[in-house]
């Protein structure tokens, strides 16, 4: 994990949030890096017409203070000499505001608590911040489940190999990295896995021109080719000393993913959040969208080398301290 030098951690410092200071602290250690705890004031845009309150200018100085003092009792447990740390506050939308330091000072990670808990209901874990973040901010993004820190028993590697990472090295390279990487630290097991599928085998069935051992054969070599591709990743990114288990699926990816999360207890999935190929603002994709809708674990997602974030440094959002 000596990539990340530069760990930013988003908070609202409230009860219950310090996992994901806990680990961030201990990565920054571990990198000999630095460690900046923003949190972001959001307050109504209409303040003047709330008469007869104070000025907008001067609530925006208190709340700005109250957040600051509450940031520095917030980060007390993991002070030490040793760590190197900051505290930010800001004006503003809380994504914006976070990827907007990303781009000033050259973040190497963001990392947050998940924003709610299930409590029976979908989509809750990861909420507004995070998705924003998961879809624009152009540095990995980790989001941490709420509770107890403790390490990563179980981490899953979600890949789509690609011959082109050879050359260049894509998503799935920065996975691998990543979660060996990550394992090794940890002493966790390390669970790799490659859905696949071939999209046209209903049409050429339906169709009916070719015979049925010839589409089965198709399918065969397709499924070969994708075994081949999930060979050479793993060849560049060796498993010795890991307990690990290689899974080549076939099926839609993210019921694949969803579903090896669940029956083997998955703490950390590790993925990417946009595609090879898209349409032009869409930041996040299908797969990633419907993973991060059902999964109850941690999640830490990657982006192509070269993704381009739609939030600018001028954007007009508020202040900032």
């Amino acid at each position: 994990m000596k990539r990340f030098r530069q760990i930013l951690h988003y908070t609202d410092a409230s009860e219950g949030s310090g996992s994901a200071l806990e680990r961030a602290a201990g990565l920054a250690l571990g990198n000999r890096g630095r460690l900046t705890v923003l949190g972001v004031v959001q307050l109504p845009p209409d303040l003047q017409s709330l008469a007869p309150a104070p000025p907008a200018a001067e609530l925006w100085g208190m709340a700005t203070q109250d957040l600051r003092e509450r940031l520095e009792q917030f980060v007390e447990p993991v002070r030490q000499k040793e760590l190197r740390l900051d505290i930010e506050v800001r004006i503003g939308t809380p994504f914006i505001e976070i990827i907007r330091y990303v781009l000033d000072h050259g973040q190497d990670l963001v990392m947050m608590n998940a924003e709610g808990g299930r409590g029976g209901l979908k989509g809750l874990l990861f909420g507004s911040t995070s998705l924003h973040l998961m879809r624009k901010c152009p540095c990995p993004v980790w989001v941490i489940k709420p509770g107890p820190h403790r390490r990563f028993e179980r981490i899953l590697a979600a890949v789509n190999p690609h011959p082109c990472d050879e050359d260049h090295p894509g998503v799935s390279t920065q996975i691998m990295q990543l979660a060996t990487s990550l394992a090794r630290l940890e002493g966790s097991e390390l669970r790799v896995v490659h859905a696949w599928d071939h999209p046209g085998e209903e049409v050429l069935r339906a169709h009916g021109r070719l015979p049925a051992a010839e589409v089965d054969r198709i399918v065969r070599d397709t499924g070969a080719t994708h075994e081949s591709w999930l060979d050479g990743l793993l060849a560049r990114h060796p498993l010795s000393g890991i307990r690990h288990n290689v899974h080549l699926l076939r099926g839609e990816p993210a019921e694949a993913i969803v579903e090896l999360a669940a029956t083997s207890s998955i703490d950390l999935i590790i993925m990417g959040t946009v595609g090879r190929t898209g349409i032009p603002g869409l930041f996040i994709g299908n797969t990633a969208e419907t993973v991060l809708r059902q999964v109850e674990c941690s999640v830490l997602t990657v982006k192509p080398e070269g993704f381009v974030t739609p939030v600018r440094l001028d954007q007009t959002n508020g202040g900032r301290s």
